[in-house]
């Protein structure tokens, strides 16, 4: 592997060969596309500290399927390699980090949602959140039902953390439904540097938020309004969105390809839930 102004020139004589992988932190990313390689590299392969998001089991199941030998338990993993994986038939999880965006809007707007094929067990550390926030929710099988007051309760500390902790993945839009809750919300960023690129854009809306490094300080407000903004990330992209749900009059979103990056029709979505919203 070799790096050449910014760029990773990567290259194997032969075939790759099972080793022996610490990793420092439990990166998903890190983990899945290590999985994959060691599927088919030669010999054995061991990760320690792998991540233990619920992904991570979905992607070794499949990997199984096609005819991986992967050993998985609790943030250790065993691969040995084989020569060559087959074509198989594979359902993909449902996404928990989109399931608690659609739950922001909801829970911004003091409205109403049901969501199906959901899975309720990976969405636990969210809903602990928003039922603290005022919210009251309702699981049964595939399905989860929620119902917002009229005004969020502010909710003392959250921090991000790795599975099966808080997601950093849904603090942006969590963050964003609690700046109109009644009092003060604390938000602690334990996994990504640059996070809170996204709170200058929902301080154009009228948010009332301080960061401090890590930690972002959200004093709610009773009303936000319709301004132009930019998505600097995914995720603060969405969180944009849920904003512009309680802001008065119009908002504009511009660079959607942050959003597109994790949401697959999110606007004709919002559409059915009676939400006015148009991409142009």
């Amino acid at each position: 592997i070799n790096e050449h102004y910014g760029n990773l020139n990567c290259k194997v004589n032969g075939f790759l060969q099972g080793t022996e992988i610490f990793l420092p932190i439990p990166s998903v990313g890190a983990t899945e596309n290590a999985v994959i390689a060691a599927s088919v590299a030669r010999g054995k392969t061991i990760i320690h500290n792998a991540a233990r998001e619920p992904e991570i089991a979905n992607l070794i199941d499949f990997l199984n399927k096609a005819g991986a030998k992967i050993f998985y338990n609790n943030g250790y993993i065993e691969i040995n390699g084989v020569e060559e994986l087959k074509g198989v038939s594979h359902s993909v999880i449902p996404d928990r980090i989109v399931a608690s965006t659609y739950m922001s809007c909801a829970a911004v707007t003091g409205g109403e949602l049901l969501l199906k094929s959901v899975n309720t067990n990976h969405l636990l550390p969210i809903l602990d959140v928003f039922i603290k926030s005022g919210c009251e929710i309702k699981t049964e099988s595939n399905m989860l039902y929620l119902s917002a007051p009229k005004r969020l309760k502010a909710i003392d500390t959250i921090k991000t953390h790795y599975y099966p902790g808080f997601p950093t993945d849904a603090a942006p839009t969590t963050l964003s439904m609690l700046t109109v809750s009644s009092g003060t919300s604390i938000f602690v960023e334990n996994i990504f540097e640059n996070r809170f690129k996204y709170i200058d854009e929902l301080k154009r809306m009228g948010a009332k938020i301080s960061v401090e490094g890590r930690v972002a300080i959200v004093t709610g407000v009773k009303n936000l309004w319709g301004s132009n903004v930019r998505c600097t990330d995914l995720r603060g992209g969405a969180a944009l969105v849920v904003a512009a749900l309680k802001a008065d009059g119009v908002t504009n979103i511009e660079e959607l390809h942050h959003i597109d990056r994790g949401y697959e029709n999110l606007e004709s979505n919002l559409q059915k839930i009676g939400i006015n919203i148009k991409r142009e």
